[in-house]
């Protein structure tokens, strides 16, 4: 197989400039060398950025003249190039279309001449059993193909937003070389998926898979990116009989799922759905006990696959529940739910984090971004109650019409002294004003009592107090000794 692959996608180069006029260059690879530096902005000092660092990967060559990479690849970048898989040959780079839950990214570049001599790469689904192949670069710029099994596809959770998508998965011996961060997988010189997670000790590889593809670029083909739809809706199993029997399910029922939350606003509150109904067929198909359906070409999935990836937003499907032993029939028109919407953001990204610094305390949005500021191993190290929080928000918040502001840390000054170890902590209130967001503290601090802020906490400590006029007096003094920028930033 490894043979087959390398002579069908042998490496050639364009004809050089001296050759005869008469003689027509041969195509290189589908592959070119993607550079990029990024530089993310740093949540736990908010008014700055982390240290700029460089990735170098292998983007897949698309038509219509994109390059397709991941999107953590380009997460924060100030600078994109492409490059040759030879090197040498250097044009810059500009994001197209990139959407973080599904982790793609299309790039392009205004040098309508340097991908030109490149083939581009058709799609192609694969199957549990496929012989794949994982496509790297030597130094050289010669094809290195890893031979791969496809082991399993199912719906999972992406690594940027936790949102569950398809994903292939499948075991290989990859070895590292230069700008691997992301590769692409072919099967039979197509397009199979985008590599995205790779585990050193059990050889796993998790894929981005042809179908989430291919409804990434059919989006964003019109010019306006609308991203995969959600109905808003949770739901457990139906599997004990007993339950089954509580739900007024009949014995012409063998299927069906329980609806336990139905967010606020969503696709799913707006079409009529209730918690308590049991959903057992959704947009033509039967739902089984655990929420799979039958899919043609991969067998059984969940149906969050079927709504999200098969489906875009603004189309309308139909679901068929049992509420109180009766069938009814309602209508989802689907919708995209934004980072910004969620109470707790899934992730900050390209855009620089909210704050306030009032006389040393700064006082941020609880985000998913500022918890993984922890390390590798956030969930162990962050603030148990914050990771709750931002866990199970849709069950303490169902209204989702709110932000969680967090007191993040306190920089030591006249106006702070006492609570300098004061961190990680919920703030509900400031001057008895209720905080749904950073843009109710300018109100808030302006509602100072006899001199004074106080300053209220969901925990212990409960209640500080800070004098409002030093807090305010302050304010140049921290801009000089910590090098900040700003105090705020509110937009």
């Amino acid at each position: 197989m490894r043979l087959l692959l390398l002579s069908i996608l042998l490496f050639v180069t364009v004809g050089s400039p001296g050759q005869a006029a008469d003689a027509k260059p041969a195509k290189k690879l589908s592959v070119i060398r993607v550079n990029v530096t990024n530089q993310p902005w740093d949540f736990l000092r908010p008014w700055g950025k982390r240290p700029p660092y460089s990735r170098r990967a292998i983007g897949a060559v698309l038509p219509g003249g994109k390059v397709m990479v991941t999107a953590e690849m380009v997460s924060n970048a100030t600078f994109l190039e492409f490059e040759s898989p030879e090197g040498g040959v250097k044009v810059p780079a500009t994001i197209d279309v990139v959407d973080y839950e599904a982790n793609l990214a299309l790039l392009k570049t205004d040098d309508p001449e340097f991908l030109k001599a490149y083939a581009p790469l058709e799609l192609t689904p694969a199957r549990i059993g496929d012989n794949l192949a994982i496509w790297q670069l030597e130094a050289t710029g010669a094809l290195l193909v890893t031979p791969g099994t496809l082991t399993s596809i199912e719906a999972s959770r992406y690594p940027i937003s936790d949102s569950p998508l398809l994903i292939y998965r499948l075991t290989a011996n990859l070895q590292f070389r230069d700008s691997s961060f992301t590769m692409p997988v072919v099967r039979e010189g197509k397009l199979a998926g985008i590599l995205m997670r790779f585990d050193n000790n059990s050889k796993n590889i998790e894929l981005i898979p042809t179908p989430v593809i291919e409804h990434f670029m059919k989006d964003a083909s019109d010019g306006k990116y609308d991203g995969f739809p959600r109905a808003g809706m949770g739901f457990a199993s139906t599997r004990d009989p007993m339950f089954r029997r509580y739900l007024g399910l009949g014995a012409g029922v063998t299927g069906g799922v329980y609806v336990t939350q139905v967010l606020k606003d969503s696709p799913a509150a707006k079409s009529g759905l209730q918690e308590g109904d049991t959903i057992i067929a959704a947009a033509g198909e039967q739902v089984d006990q655990d929420g799979n359906y039958e899919d043609p070409e991969y067998g059984k999935l969940a149906i969050s696959h079927h709504l999200s990836t098969k489906h875009f937003v603004g189309e309308t499907v139909g679901i068929t529940i049992v509420r109180k032993g009766e069938t009814k029939e309602l209508s989802i028109v689907l919708d995209h739910r934004g980072p910004e919407d969620y109470v707790s953001d899934p992730y900050v990204i390209d855009r620089a984090p909210k704050f306030y610094i009032l006389g040393g305390l700064v006082l941020q949005e609880l985000s998913r971004q500022y918890l993984k500021e922890f390390g590798t191993d956030w969930q162990k190290r962050a603030p148990d109650d914050l990771i709750y929080l931002d866990r199970f928000q849709s069950d303490i918040y169902p209204d989702g019409s709110r932000k969680i502001i967090i007191l993040s840390r306190v920089l030591p000054s006249d106006a702070t002294i006492g609570y300098e170890q004061l961190r990680g902590l919920v703030v509900t209130a400031i001057n008895g004003v209720p905080l749904n967001g950073l843009a109710d503290l300018p109100g808030a601090i302006a509602q100072a009592e006899k001199g004074l802020h106080k300053v209220e906490f969901s925990s212990d400590p409960g209640t500080i107090w800070l004098d409002a006029a030093a807090a305010e007096a302050i304010g140049p003094t921290l801009k000089q000794g910590y090098r900040i920028p700003m105090l705020q930033r509110l937009n």
